[in-house]
Formats: C-alpha cells, structure tokens, sequence
C-alpha cells in the first residue's frame, strides 16, 4: 500500500511533487467549474422537484429524501434506481435541464490545463452531456483526452471502488503516475490508496459556500495530499 502524507497546502506544492504524473484527472462539479458559479444548485433544486413529482411529497420531504439517497447511494439517481426503479435517462435529461451561463469561462484554467505533460481526463458522477456542455462553457472541453461518466461507469458511481477501477482499466492509467482533482474527499480515498497523488478542491470561501457538512467529512483525512481553492494558480506551481 503506498505511504500516507499529511495534507500540504497550495503553497507547500512543487514541480517535483508531480514531476512523475502521466494522466491528470479532473471531477467536473465544484472541481473544474468553481462552486462559486452555483451551477450545481440549479441540479440540486431539479433533482428535488424530480424527487417530489415521483414520490408525490412536498418540497421539504422531497429534498430530505433526495440527500437521504445521495449520502447513502453516493448519488440521488443511484438511491431512485435501487429503490423505485427510475429510468436513468429520464433522471439524467430532467435535472441537466440548466442554464451553463452561469458558469464563467477560464481562459486561464485552459490554458494550464492544456499545459500540464501527458493525457487529462474528466471523472464524473454526471452525465457526458452534462460535462461536454460546462466543460465547454468554461473554456477547457478540447484539452480532455475522454469524459468518464456516470453511464460508462455502469451508473455505479465515485466513490465504489469498482468504478475507478473500471475508469482506469478503460484507459490504461498506472495509478503510480496519476494525480486526481476532487472536492469531495470521500472521493479521494480510493484513489489515494491505488497511488494516486490526491488534491481536493476547496472554495477559498469555504463557509459561505460549505453546503452540507458531512460531505466534506474527511477534508483532513491523510487520503488527502494538498488542499486549494485555486485550481489554476495550483497547476501554474506545480509546473
């Protein structure tokens, strides 16, 4: 198993910390694009009506129901399915249905992505629809190598340890030579202990834009080897 490191921040970080990594690996939600855009809420609101359409409850019992899901099935979709058979499609198209506007583009954050040596790639618990149009909208979709969606992972999503497997068989990546981008920690356990060089993605605002608490649990955990909340300027360091 590979030896475990404390968490270093942004500043703590240097080229030859990552000197080795062949294939970067990015989540999409509040990793590529910031939290700050609020994308994420427009989803959030979608998969609660979804939620109360189906099961007939009012908004508040909805939306408990639909974190009650997303805590323990890692996604609101995966609880549906498990529990009420819910065609995924439909889920997916109904709470995709967003405006990416809101999402700024970042020419500077392309231009270091597209930087980094070897291939990049985007892991995600959405669909490819739903990461082509934001990666798109913020300016970096061209410089991805493969999107590695919800779908492609079987609708099984991050953290089961059998999708990153699945990802990374797809794609030959040798975990001793990879790095991956996240801003769930739970979700950097995996990899961390495959190999990975693991960096989550903080909001330099961080109480104002916490959410709920117990998806952040574990930020401190030595599955974690840097912390930012700036993306761009960690990859301009790190190079």
């Amino acid at each position: 198993m590979p030896s475990q490191t404390a968490i270093r921040q942004t500043e703590d970080a240097t080229p030859a910390d990552f000197a080795h990594v062949r294939d970067w690996v990015f989540d999409l939600d509040n990793t590529l694009y910031p939290r700050r855009s609020n994308l994420f809420s427009q989803i959030d609101e979608r998969m609660t009506a979804f939620v109360a359409d189906l099961l007939s409850l009012p908004r508040d019992e909805a939306r408990a129901k639909q974190k009650d899901f997303y805590r323990r099935y890692g996604t609101t979709l995966r609880g549906l399915m498990q529990e009420h058979r819910v065609d995924p499609d439909a889920f997916l198209q109904f709470v995709h249905d967003i405006d990416y506007s809101w999402i700024e583009p970042d020419p500077a954050l392309g231009a270091e992505i597209e930087a980094l040596p070897g291939r990049k790639f985007i892991f995600t618990n959405g669909d490819r629809r739903h990461a082509e149009r934001a990666a798109r909208q913020l300016g970096v979709l061209d410089h991805f190598e493969d999107i590695f969606d919800l779908v492609a992972a079987d609708l099984v999503p991050k953290p089961a340890a059998e999708t990153y497997d699945k990802f990374m068989g797809l794609h030959r990546i040798d975990a001793a030579h990879a790095a991956m981008f996240e801003d769930l920690a739970r979700n950097l356990e995996v990899p961390k202990r495959l190999g990975m060089r693991t960096v989550l993605i903080v909001p330099e605002n961080f109480e104002d834009t916490f959410g709920d608490v117990w998806e952040h649990e574990g930020r401190d955990g030595d599955h974690v080897d840097y912390v930012t909340g700036d993306l761009a300027g960690f990859l301009r360091k790190i190079r």
